[in-house]
């Protein structure tokens, strides 16, 4: 059973959702499904990508859908400023404080359950302000994935 239409469908599917989501490509390395079909690709939505977690969707091959979050640590740094300013245009103290993201690669995690049970869960780092990244999960068959996107 060929499940390469299903990928170009989930495909197409994701590039018509907008800018706020991302398919996330999980490639089978370990277990029944790499000897099942070593060239399968199983195509992942992740949403609300522009922020730091959010849900994600996928089907195993005969484990059925699953569902949970992926989620991202973003440092960032914090600033703060006090002081006595003496001249014409501002007379008094200055307080405040900035936060900013620090650029860089952040770590990333991502939990699932499927339908039957099985549980997929992983990690991956992604560059900031990006949605692209690289990592690796396994699930409770035994399975071990390459995760792109």
């Amino acid at each position: 059973m060929s499940h390469r239409p299903l990928a170009a469908a989930a495909l197409l599917f994701l590039t018509a959702c907008g800018a706020d989501t991302t398919s996330m490509q999980f490639y089978p390395l370990e277990g029944e499904i790499s000897r099942a079909d070593p060239t399968l690709v199983i195509e992942a939505k992740a949403s609300n990508v522009k922020g730091t977690s959010g849900p994600l969707t996928f089907r195993l091959p005969e484990r059925g859908r699953c569902e949970g979050t992926w989620s991202s640590l973003t440092p960032k740094t914090v600033s703060r400023s006090q002081g006595l300013s003496l001249t014409w245009k501002k007379t008094g103290g200055e307080l405040g404080a900035e936060s900013e993201t620090v650029a860089g690669v952040n770590d990333g995690e991502i939990y699932a359950v499927c339908a039957d049970g099985t549980r997929v869960q992983g990690t991956f780092i992604i560059g900031s302000g990006t949605a692209s990244g690289t990592g690796r999960a396994t699930d409770t068959n035994g399975n071990v994935y390459k995760l792109l996107f």
